[in-house]
């Protein structure tokens, strides 16, 4: 046994046919771009409020390894050439004096070229 209950009242004729599938479409097709246009302007306006003051101090902590690595690296390139030319081979010796050239170039370069990133003086 089926029951239908149907309503015959013009209120509720007038409410469908504003909120029919067609009309809600239509809407939704119109107020689209404006929607997608309001949002992007509340990001653009956020845009200005973004801190970078943590940057600087991890940029800091770059530039000091960059130091302490390029100082280690210029050391022990030093220290193992000069074992290698004591001992009288000095062709052995080369590849020290390159590596301490190479941490000479971290040292200097390195940490001058982090410091510039953030506008750090050296």
């Amino acid at each position: 046994m089926k029951i239908k209950l149907r309503f015959n009242s013009r209120l509720a004729n007038r409410w469908a046919e504003r909120f029919s599938k067609e009309r809600l479409s239509h809407a939704a097709r119109v107020l689209a771009p404006t929607l997608l246009a309001l949002s992007l302007t509340t990001v653009a306006h956020a845009q200005g409020t973004m801190d970078f003051s943590g940057a600087q101090t991890l940029m800091g902590t770059f530039k000091t390894f960059a130091m302490y690595a390029g100082a280690v690296i210029c050391l022990g390139g030093l220290i193992f050439a000069g074992i290698r030319m004591m001992s009288g081979r000095f062709q052995d010796a080369i590849p020290g004096l390159f590596g301490a050239l190479f941490g000479a170039g971290v040292l200097g370069w390195g940490a001058g070229w982090i410091g510039s990133l953030t506008g750090q003086s050296m």
